[in-house]
């Protein structure tokens, strides 16, 4: 047991020293899935645990995966373009924000059974993030190329166990750290527009820090169907202090709550089908969720207690996802992912920024089984083409108009996996 510990510790220390960040946005600025297969099934997984990544989406399935190691990259690739338009100050301009157009996302999992009935290990991914790079300058919001960067890692230890043979229970504590930079938001940048200028743009990257924790459960009602439930508590992060002049309350920006229900059917002998719901709660945090209107109309300034944020709205994310067992060798995947896009037409304009706005992706995904019996996985993501057009968003102070977002997205991953 000590060598296990000291493996683990080991194993979890180098992945959080090794693993980089990334950035992507899928539902809302949350992924769509978590591990490989998973990502091949739409992200469906709260009933249906495959690999030492279940932790991530539901901790209890870890005692049902058994003793494995996964590693996964996912190369994230999104297209982001823009609009200003009918604006009294600049007309109608076009912007490109794929500066940046390709994310690496690694990710990581370990997982050991204790005896029959218990099980404790580790996941190490990226939980969500944004990010824009623009090819110019959006002249409304400053003189420098416009852009963000926002990156969460989760590092997740995890102990489940089975309660009699139906249920299973788990536990994961999230420790979480990330990274944030703004850039050519100058005419924020001063006491007009900011609580704090001097610390709204181009101050180069800041951390942030903090935990949360994810509850499991998982119960087999039958020998073909799985039910199961999860709760992640809302994150209290420390704060970005060089953007203490951007996000509301001096620089905050804590990570929602989320929750969810998922069914797992074992509908023949080769085809599962599993099925997520889940609750994104993106109205807990003031930074993403207060309106424009907060420095509009109400006078609170960027950074301040009650100051202005995204606007994005709480939504919901439908998850179904297949896999069939061609042969002993070779599991194929397919899903359909649905989520509401989190932002109103009305707060378009800020959200140049993060342009979060993919409501449906499809997903394919497949695993063979090697020789030595260890697994090579993959999967492809496409969000389908999503366009919000901000018809009055533009505030009169800043010539009026619309802003208008778009955005696509294709992910390609490749996971390999042992048993031990």
């Amino acid at each position: 047991m000590k060598n296990s510990v000291r493996r683990l510790a080991s194993t979890a220390m180098l992945a959080a020293f090794v693993i980089p960040t990334t950035s992507f946005a899928t539902n809302g600025y949350f992924s769509h899935g978590y591990g490989i297969k998973a990502k091949g099934m739409a992200g469906a997984g709260i009933a249906l645990g495959q690999d030492a990544l279940a932790a991530a989406t539901n901790p209890a399935n870890m005692v049902l995966v058994g003793n494995r190691v996964d590693f996964g990259l996912d190369d994230f690739v999104p297209d982001r373009t823009t609009q200003i338009a009918s604006n009294g100050s600049l007309g109608t301009v076009n912007y490109d924000a794929n500066g940046d157009s390709s994310f690496l996302i690694p990710e990581f999992g370990y997982n050991q059974m204790i005896g029959n009935d218990k099980a404790w290990g580790i996941a190490v991914y990226g939980n969500g993030g944004m990010n824009t790079k623009y090819d110019k300058p959006i002249g409304l919001f400053g003189t420098t190329n416009a852009g963000v960067n926002l990156e969460q890692l989760f590092v997740a230890p995890t102990f489940s166990m089975k309660v009699n043979n139906a249920n299973a229970f788990g536990v994961s504590v999230n420790l979480i750290y990330q990274k944030f930079k703004a850039t050519g938001l100058e005419n924020f940048d001063n006491s007009s527009y900011s609580a704090n200028p001097g610390y709204v743009t181009n101050k180069g990257d800041d951390t942030s820090t903090g935990l949360n924790v994810r509850l499991g459960w998982t119960t087999q009602i039958n020998n073909m169907v799985s039910v199961a439930a999860t709760y992640q508590s809302k994150a209290t992060m420390s704060k970005f202090d060089k953007y203490k002049g951007l996000f509301a309350d001096s620089g905050s920006f804590d990570i929602p709550s989320t929750y969810g229900v998922g069914l797992a059917v074992k509908a023949t002998p080769k085809l599962n089908i599993a099925f997520d719901i889940t609750k994104i709660n993106y109205s807990e945090v003031d930074a993403i969720a207060n309106p424009l209107s907060n420095l509009t109309v109400s006078g609170n300034k960027l950074g301040s207690a009650n100051g202005p944020g995204f606007g994005w709205e709480d939504i919901t994310v439908y998850k179904l996802g297949v896999d069939y067992q061609v042969n002993s060798n070779m599991v194929l995947r397919a899903g359909w992912n649905h989520g509401s896009q989190p932002i109103p037409t009305s707060e378009t304009f800020f959200n140049l920024l993060a342009p979060g706005v993919v409501e449906d992706h499809l997903t394919l995904g497949g695993t063979w089984t090697l020789q030595n019996k260890s697994e090579l996985s993959f999967m492809f993501m496409h969000a389908f083409k999503k366009t919000v057009n901000g018809n009055g968003s533009i505030p009169a102070s800043f010539g009026g108009g619309e802003a208008n977002l778009t955005m696509s997205e294709n992910s390609y991953g490749v996971a390999y996996g042992w048993k031990f």
